[in-house]
């Protein structure tokens, strides 16, 4: 069972991070801030600033920096520290891991449909009377 949870607590980290600068994030957050509710009522409100303050750091980095390590690394921090909590949450109230599965499967299909693109590198070289013709996606010609 503790496997189970702690499985379960990585999912929600790698959830949560993934949803942060997505339109999804409100659903995200309004389920996490109802499961702290149902479970430690006296803490809602505070989590709910918390995952304010986590939303509003990632996009303060992904905007200020031009390096792309940087925003990889916070976003790493975000997940474990939001994986750690939900993982104390799971093991002091084991009831509400149904909650939180329900909650992932409503929010998890948004989390794939937004996927990172990959990034493409494109390299040609001609010489003389060549012509290269490259594109990201559709490339329509018409040559006489």
């Amino acid at each position: 069972m503790e496997a189970e949870l702690a499985a379960l607590a990585a999912t929600t980290g790698t959830t949560l991070v993934t949803l942060l600068a997505t339109d999804t994030w409100n659903s995200m957050r309004e389920g996490m801030v109802l499961l702290w509710r149902r479970a430690r009522p006296d803490r809602a409100e505070d989590v709910g600033a918390e995952l304010d303050a986590a939303r509003a750091e990632l996009l303060a980095v992904r905007d200020a920096a031009s390096d792309l390590r940087t925003e990889a690394e916070t976003r790493d921090e975000i997940r474990a520290e939001w994986q750690g909590r939900v993982r104390r949450l799971l093991h002091a109230h084991p009831e509400v891991a149904e909650d939180l599965r329900a909650l992932l499967a409503e929010t998890a299909p948004a989390a794939a449909a937004s996927p990172t693109p990959p990034a493409v590198t494109q390299q040609a070289t001609a010489s003389g009377e060549a012509r290269i013709y490259q594109a990201g996606r559709d490339l329509h010609l018409d040559q006489r």
